[in-house]
This record gives C-alpha cells, structure tokens and sequence, in this order.
C-alpha cells in the first residue's frame, strides 16, 4: 500500500468514531409524557418543570438535543388510554408516565418503548413492575407513599381534635386502585385510639359535595383524603366543601394545605419528578429499566395551615407546630 493511501485510510479510522459521536450529539431525542393531570393544574406544571430541569443539568436540552411531547388527559380513563396510544404511535425514545392511571395506559399500548413512572403507589402491588430491585421489562421509576401513612394521618388528626371518634376516609377506585391498602392502615390505626372508619368511594366530581355533607352529619368526625389523581383535580372544590361544613381534614399533598386545607402530611412530589431526570437521562445513554430499581420518596412534608385552624376554632399542638416543614398563616 502506498504511503499516502495508508495516511488517507488511517485518517478515515480516525476521523468515524468523531464523526459517529457527532451524529449522536446531533441527534433529538424524544419524550413522551403523559400526564393524569389537567393540562390548567399550575402546580403539575410545576412537577414537569423540575423534570425538565433536571435533564437539562444533564445536558438535555429542550428543542436543541431533546424534545418533549406531553398529553395533559387529566384523570379520564378514555383520554388516557387514547393519549397514551397517541404518544405511543409517535415512536419516542421513551415514555413518561405522570401517576397511576397514566402508566395503566402506557403498559396497555407498549412493552418495549422504555417508561419511567412518577408518584406511583404500591408499583409492585399494581403489577407495574417484578420487584423493585429488579423491575424487570420497560418500567422502572419512582414509587409514592409507604401504606403505613395512613397511620400517620390518623395520629395526626386525633392529635389536632382530640374529641374524634369517627374518621370519614374518601378515595377514587378508579384512579387509586391501591386503596384498598391504604383503608387497612387506617382501620388498624382507628382501632388502636377508638376511633371508628367510615368508608365512602367516590366515583366522580359530581359526588364529592354530596357525600362530604352526608359525612358531616356524623357527630365528632374528621376527614381522610386518600390520594388520587381525581382529587388531585378536584382539589379546589374539596377543599372549598370541606371549609364549608367545617370538618376538620387531613390531606396527602402539600397543595391541598396550600390551598386553604386544614393540613397536609405526604412526599414531596416535585421533588419524585426532579429525580426521574436522572432515570431517564442514564436510559437514554444505554441503560435498560429492567436494570433501574424503583425508588421510593425521600423527602416528606407536614404542611399546617394556621389560617384554617383558627376558622375552625382548633388550637395546633406546640408539638405539631415545632415539627411542620411549612405553617401557614
């Protein structure tokens, strides 16, 4: 071989492996993300800003190395079945699933696209995942409240109105089918101070004003709000109702709180949705989800809103005060 055909030739072996990774970096990666939030929710935006934000401190950029295609469908099965197929046909480089019932719809449509999850319950329970050391299959992610919590927010509520002896508990079967969990914990709780349960589903939007008045007519009762991506829609006409009978309430959400709630004990959601960056940038570099353990909250938050409690006539234990991440006045 001639001298300047090897020269010529060696530059090539050189010059593809910098030209491959060029072509990489050129590359647009694309996400999926479906949420079962409504797309108006200020405070879910706030979730998928820290996702956002999170991949950019890896390096992903929006409409530069990455683009995002999200579906706001909201806690409607139909909307979210139909979205997630949408998103689905669209062939992204991986899904991201924003609470229980958009990850059911996902694994409906796909079991090879990767999926990372977000505030979801009992994932292994649900059938989402193998284990969570070792999920297995296209999912892995980041799971929502230990069961046991449900304890936590009987204590808390007998502690702020030491006169409870009734617990009204409230859930959605349709978009919290783990609640059956949750109603165990609490029952067991209940039980151990003399408190008794009183167990009410609520299908849709429709019923909740109808079945917190029929609840406020029990004598010395407190609330129990099980989470649920429709009372999370609904948080504003729960609250509003709740203030309105004057029941005393503890909710799974800082937000509800926020929003004029009595008080709030649960995870720090946006802080599930920081995290899943992480996640979704080490797959989107090659690593598989069946090889990602699904991880659990870290950080957890008492949130007392002052304001309320003065409305109702409740005076919050020094105790409580000293231990809240946030008291709102």
């Amino acid at each position: 071989m001639r001298r300047r055909e090897f020269i010529t030739l060696l530059g090539g072996v050189v010059a593809w492996p910098l030209t491959a990774r060029a072509q990489q970096a050129d590359r647009v990666m694309r996400i999926g993300v479906l949420m079962s939030y409504v797309e108006s929710d200020t405070t879910a935006h706030q979730w998928t800003k820290a996702f956002s934000q999170s991949l950019q401190e890896f390096g992903w950029i929006d409409n530069q190395n990455i683009k995002f295609e999200y579906r706001w469908a909201g806690p409607n099965p139909d909307l979210l079945q139909a979205s997630a197929a949408e998103l689905v046909r669209l062939r992204p480089n991986l899904l991201m699933a924003g609470a229980t019932p958009a990850l059911v719809a996902l694994q409906r449509e796909t079991r090879d696209i990767p999926i990372v999850f977000a505030n979801v319950a009992d994932p292994v329970g649900q059938g989402f995942v193998a284990s969570l050391a070792h999920p297995g299959g296209n999912t892995t992610g980041f799971g929502a409240f230990d069961f046991s919590m449900g304890g936590k927010w009987v204590q808390t509520l007998k502690e702020i109105v030491p006169s409870t002896t009734r617990i009204a508990v409230i859930f959605n079967p349709a978009t919290a089918p783990f609640y059956q969990s949750f109603l165990s914990s609490i029952d067991n709780a209940a039980r151990s101070i003399g408190v008794s349960q009183i167990v009410t589903p609520v299908h849709d939007v429709g019923d909740i004003a109808r079945i917190l008045e029929q609840s406020a007519k029990e004598a010395n009762v407190g609330l129990i709000v099980v989470p649920s991506a429709l009372f999370t829609t609904a948080r504003d006409e729960i609250v509003a109702t709740v203030a309105r009978l004057r029941l005393p309430a503890i909710y799974p959400y800082s937000y509800f709180a926020q929003n004029g709630g009595l008080l709030s004990y649960g995870f720090e959601v946006r802080d599930m949705y920081r995290r899943a960056g992480n996640y979704v940038d080490r797959i989107l570099k090659g690593a598989k989800p069946a090889d990602l353990p699904v991880q659990q909250p870290t950080k957890f938050e008492l949130v007392i809103n002052l304001k309320t409690a003065k409305a109702l006539g409740l005076t919050i234990p020094a105790t409580l005060l000293a231990g809240a991440n946030e008291v709102i006045d």
